[in-house]
């Protein structure tokens, strides 16, 4: 009674659902040793302790002492009791530690599915949302992270390279996946470097994102480099690029500071595909874009903008392609012809390689 008190206070567990779990597991280990017998617990009202009590027949003459009891000492315990009925009574049979595992097995299972349903229940609305923690535990493969009343864990495969593992620090994340049962003993996986955390991050930051006056059109990210993010207003008199920036910056100010410095470009949205691969190579200055056919286009440049437009390890054109969605070729703005073409082709190849050795 004591380990169920402590239950209800610690985890806040039913106290009713608890007597009924640990009941069923001391039937468990005593059906374990004795498979033959068929059990029930009850509780004591005085003492709060568990009584096991064995179910036997009644029989006129006896011929096995552990399944049947005779007609005279069943009448002790009621006068009513007839030949062929069954009683119940108290069991002095003992079990061993291995009953008494298999015990503590049961019931441990019990309450981890109860526990787990109880976080299913709490949390599944919440799924795709940022909910804020602490660090916990910093683990090889991930982060552990303390919400208010569970556990959740962030995978390193799904942070961004600069998050940094630091116990006791707040974290925002977001609630990627919640599951009906734990996986790998986590319930709740988090998420720091998809779209979707960026997406959300604006969302919150940026009240006319969130009342869709400014809706974002498209994002693409490559995390702990660069996001691109295009954007469109509903209303004609909000500009979209600015409402999310901010007056000098204040909005986009605690995003870039959540993902820890990674540059976020803000990008208008334009119905002319021409235009929106223009925009998208950003930072880079585009002298023309020609569109080759749907899937291709050809970028003049001068050959200053050149390392702009590719980015390091070729992630600005590689975010801009992504944007686009379309195949974007760069052709220096004084050379002409499919020669100039191909060359400027290999030096984009050659220096992504160059990037990766360094």
């Amino acid at each position: 009674m004591k380990v169920i008190e402590e239950l209800v206070e610690d985890r806040g567990l039913d106290r009713a659902v608890l007597d009924s779990i640990v009941k069923e597991g001391m039937i468990a280990a005593y059906t374990k040793k004795y498979p033959y017998l068929t059990f029930k617990i009850e509780t004591d009202k005085d003492s709060g302790e568990l009584k096991v009590k064995v179910q036997k027949e009644v029989v006129r003459s006896v011929s096995d002492d552990e399944l049947q009891i005779s007609l005279r000492k069943a009448h002790f315990i009621s006068k009513k009791l007839k030949e062929g009925d069954t009683v119940w009574i108290p069991f002095a049979g003992k079990i061993g530690r291995v009953d008494v595992l298999k015990a503590k097995q049961v019931i441990a299972n019990h309450i981890r599915m109860i526990e787990a349903s109880a976080v299913y229940n709490e949390f599944k609305d919440k799924q795709g949302t940022v909910i804020h923690g602490t660090i916990h535990k910093c683990e090889r493969n991930g982060i552990v992270v303390k919400l208010a009343d569970a556990y959740a864990f962030l995978p390193r495969s799904l942070t961004s390279p600069d998050d940094k593992c630091v116990v006791g620090y707040p974290v925002r994340a977001l609630l990627k996946e919640v599951l009906q049962e734990p996986r790998n003993e986590n319930q709740l996986i988090l998420d720091r470097s998809s779209v979707e955390f960026l997406v959300k991050l604006l969302e919150l930051e940026v009240p006319e994102i969130f009342e869709r006056l400014v809706e974002i059109k498209k994002a693409v990210r490559a995390a702990g480099y660069k996001s691109k993010v295009v954007v469109s207003s509903n209303d004609p008199n909000i500009d979209p690029v600015g409402t999310c920036v901010g007056v000098h910056g204040a909005r986009i100010k605690p995003v870039l500071k959540e993902l820890s410095g990674e540059k976020i470009d803000i990008i208008p949205w334009r119905d002319s595909v021409e235009d929106q691969v223009r925009l998208a190579l950003k930072p880079a200055e585009i002298n023309r874009v020609e569109m080759i056919d749907k899937k291709n286009a050809r970028v003049w440049l001068d050959e200053d903008q050149r390392s702009l437009a590719i980015g390091k390890r070729g992630q600005n054109i590689t975010l801009a392609s992504q944007l686009t969605e379309v195949n974007i070729h760069l052709v220096q703005a004084d050379s002409a012809g499919e020669q100039a073409e191909e060359l400027f082709a290999t030096t984009i190849e050659e220096e992504s390689r160059d990037d990766r050795t360094e």
